[in-house]
């Protein structure tokens, strides 16, 4: 074993032997101390003996370390072997530490649409299909081509989502004052939309909250109830409903439009009551045209049975069959009907009648039920609404017979009011109504 000395100038002039791999030169001053020589290299090593085993270490490229800061590392590393450590795992542990420090820095410092979008795969197969679209939305980039007709001023390309650039910074700052800044300027320009985008928000970060790889990084206080009551416009009731009188108006718009699927959807969800993506969500397997059922795919209790009345049978069979769906669109991606709204809103124009959305469909129905006095726990049953008194919760199990009675005076009734052709399963006219005052 070579032992002289180092100094910079030895460490400099040693060079490998002829016809060895590798050749140590080894401090007297820090006797585990050595300078190793490999072909093209020259590095620092320490090595010791712990539990009779050999522990060999390298320090360091010879020119990146002083004599001195290399004898003090080795008589460092020489205290830890008599301490009973091995500096090998001191090494692996530190070098470990030091990676889960830069990774915590650089998931720190990720946008917080990874995190939108981990919270979307997960929540996902617990939402309808129009919930996960609105999501997406929110986040999309933009810059599209529009499909469809636009507002006057409007651009011929879609805007990015309200909540792409709020998400696009890190998780950790998005703040109660981030958040404020952002809904004063979504409030002054779309404030129904930037209500459903904090709901949205919200709903995300209380995930996030929930979860150990986003918990620290979340501030729980970023959409405060407060917040939302300051900026938020005030929320009033939407009554939109159709009248008696507006039924034939309402009737000959829809049933001229040109596209029979979304003249068929309309009706059908008027006279059915569903819920917009309950209506656009039927297949024809949920359709039993011999035992005159409907099978809807209800967002409260998973599935419910309804009545197939005469109308809306005939209706449903005269549409194309192009897929699974009743609704079909041969141009959407799902294969099924998306926007209903743009012919709805021209045939109320056309009609006269006032601003009309897909849900005031809804409560059309439950309303104009009242006049063929249909007791309100069918109606409600009819149109997936959970009971509200204990009696429906518990005493209350009506066969689908019993619906279909009531749900076809229903219809029969307001297809009359409206002067609509059909062959009902009563006679004309005989259906007991409660009169206008």
């Amino acid at each position: 074993m070579n032992r002289e000395r180092l100094t910079p100038d030895r460490v400099r002039r040693l060079s490998l032997p002829v016809g060895v791999d590798q050749d140590f030169l080894w401090d007297t001053d820090a006797p585990r101390l050595a300078v190793r020589v490999t072909a093209g290299a020259k590095s620092f090593i320490f090595e010791s003996k712990l539990n009779r085993q050999t522990v060999r270490m390298t320090i360091g490229d010879v020119r990146a370390w002083t004599l001195a800061a290399t004898r003090d590392e080795a008589r460092r590393l020489q205290t830890m072997i008599d301490q009973g450590i091995d500096p090998r795992q001191e090494k692996r542990a530190r070098i470990a530490a030091a990676e889960a420090k830069r990774e915590e820095a650089k998931r720190i410092a990720t946008p917080a649409l990874d995190a939108w979008q981990a919270c979307l795969a997960a929540r996902a197969p617990r939402w309808g299909e129009r919930t996960l679209i609105d999501h997406q939305k929110l986040v999309d980039a933009g810059g599209q081509p529009k499909a469809r007709g636009r507002r006057p001023g409007e651009g011929t390309t879609t805007q990015p989502g309200s909540l792409l650039l709020l998400l696009s910074d890190p998780l950790e700052q998005i703040d109660a004052d981030r958040v404020r800044a952002w809904l004063q300027d979504e409030a002054a320009r779309r404030p129904t939309h930037a209500a459903l985008a904090f709901r949205y928000l919200r709903a995300f970060l209380n995930w996030c909250g929930d979860r150990l790889e986003y918990r620290d990084q979340v501030r729980a206080d970023a959409c405060g109830a407060r917040l939302a009551r300051d900026e938020l416009p005030k929320k009033s009731a939407r009554d939109d409903c159709l009248q008696r009188e507006q039924l034939p108006a309402w009737f000959a718009a829809v049933r001229q439009i040109g596209n029979p699927v979304i003249a068929a959807y309309l009706q059908t969800a008027l006279l059915t009551g569903a819920r917009r993506e309950e209506v656009a969500g039927i297949r024809w397997e949920d359709v039993d045209f011999q035992w005159k059922s409907l099978t809807i795919k209800d967002k409260v209790d998973g599935e419910r049975t309804i009545p197939l009345t005469p109308y809306v049978a005939s209706m449903l069979a005269g549409l194309p069959r192009r897929n699974e769906w009743v609704f079909s669109s041969p141009t959407a991606a799902s294969g099924r009907l998306q926007e209903p709204r743009i012919m709805h809103n021209k045939a109320l124009a056309a009609a006269g009648l006032p601003a009309l959305s897909i849900h005031g469909l809804r409560r059309s129905f439950g309303t104009l039920a009242e006049w063929v006095e249909c007791p309100a726990g069918v109606s409600a049953q009819i149109m997936g609404h959970k009971p509200s008194a204990t009696a429906e919760k518990h005493c209350r199990v009506r066969p689908l017979d019993l619906l279909r009675m009531w749900h076809t005076k229903i219809e029969g009734w307001i297809l009359e009011q409206a002067a609509v052709p059909h062959q009902a399963e009563h006679e004309p006219g005989t259906l007991r109504v409660v009169k206008s005052g």
